[in-house]
């Protein structure tokens, strides 16, 4: 995509805008300079045998706004950018308009993470006052993925859950925000061996969670699940060091049934959780860590509250 917007855009961009002006220019001076016949002040247009258009000139208070409205838009160009890449005089950008309200709205919200510091997760999860403000931190920069409710959807974790890839303790949490994630399943087709292997393999995976499958292909894919053994284990309980899945359950996070697992054995999966380390201040990863595990808890937590 760099490669498309390149400076020649800017260059259009600028001169659309100028070409724009200097056509309301000349248009205003054809507009002053016309002449009014004293005689005949209609356009020859004519209905209804007695209809005529008037061909009046225009109102002084429509020109002056119009004259206004050209030196606005100079005045404005100047000091904005609004000419392809120039910064304008004032040097102001909507980035930098941005960072000033994130950080005036940070230096508000501080006192009350203030409040929060010497709390554990566990009491922050408790707390009306920190939950709600972790729900709305949810809201914000989660619920587009996992759902408002936080209850995910095929390729989005469900978090309401124990079933946690790369583990569900509040450090682990922490982490995952902060830092993001970025779980690969390479492709193991050639590791495990032709196609009927595949398949087998997947059956077999299947019978790892007591899911309807074919026993004698489930027999012959275990010796090839060697090939899967490195990352789920050889039961299947998968590694959550390495964000491999729990095999042995029956929480499948994008699709299940032999078609998904052939799919997935063929062409591994590549999956990103991204970081918002930067997005968000410490305190503000503290707070909705505290809240997303309390989403996976008993209803204990909710009754403290």
């Amino acid at each position: 995509m760099s490669d498309f917007f390149s400076s020649g855009w800017s260059i259009f961009i600028a001169a659309a805008t100028v070409g724009g002006l200097i056509a309301c220019v000349v248009l205003l001076i054809i507009a002053s300079r016309r002449q009014v016949m004293a005689n005949d002040n209609t356009t020859g247009h004519v209905w209804d045998e007695d209809l005529r258009e008037l061909n009046n000139p225009l109102p002084l208070w429509w020109m002056g706004l119009f004259v206004l409205t050209i030196v606005f838009s100079g005045i404005y160009l100047a000091l904005y950018p609004g000419l392809g890449s120039e910064a304008g005089k004032l040097g102001w950008t909507s980035l930098g308009e941005h960072a000033a309200d994130t950080a005036q709205s940070r230096a508000t919200m501080a006192p009350v993470y203030a409040a929060f510091a010497d709390k554990t997760p566990e009491q922050l999860a408790k707390d009306p006052q920190a939950h709600g403000i972790g729900e709305r931190l949810f809201a914000n920069n989660c619920a587009q993925c996992h759902g408002a409710d936080a209850k995910g959807s095929k390729g989005f974790p469900n978090l309401t859950d124990s079933d946690w890839l790369w583990g569900g303790e509040v450090e682990a949490i922490t982490q995952t925000i902060a830092q993001g994630r970025n779980g690969m399943m390479p492709p193991m087709a050639a590791a495990v061996g032709t196609s009927e292997d595949v398949r087998n393999v997947a059956h077999y995976v299947m019978s790892l969670s007591g899911s309807a499958h074919n026993p004698l292909y489930a027999q012959l894919g275990k010796p090839k699940f060697t090939a899967c053994a490195a990352c789920h284990g050889m039961g299947g309980k998968g590694n959550p060091a390495l964000g491999a899945p729990n095999l042995s359950d029956k929480v499948w996070l994008h699709g299940w049934g032999e078609a998904a697992i052939v799919a997935m054995v063929n062409n591994g999966k590549h999956n990103v959780m991204p970081a918002h380390g930067e997005r968000l201040t410490p305190e503000q990863i503290r707070v909705l860590a505290a809240y997303v595990w309390s989403l996976s808890q008993s209803q204990g937590v909710a009754a403290a509250r």
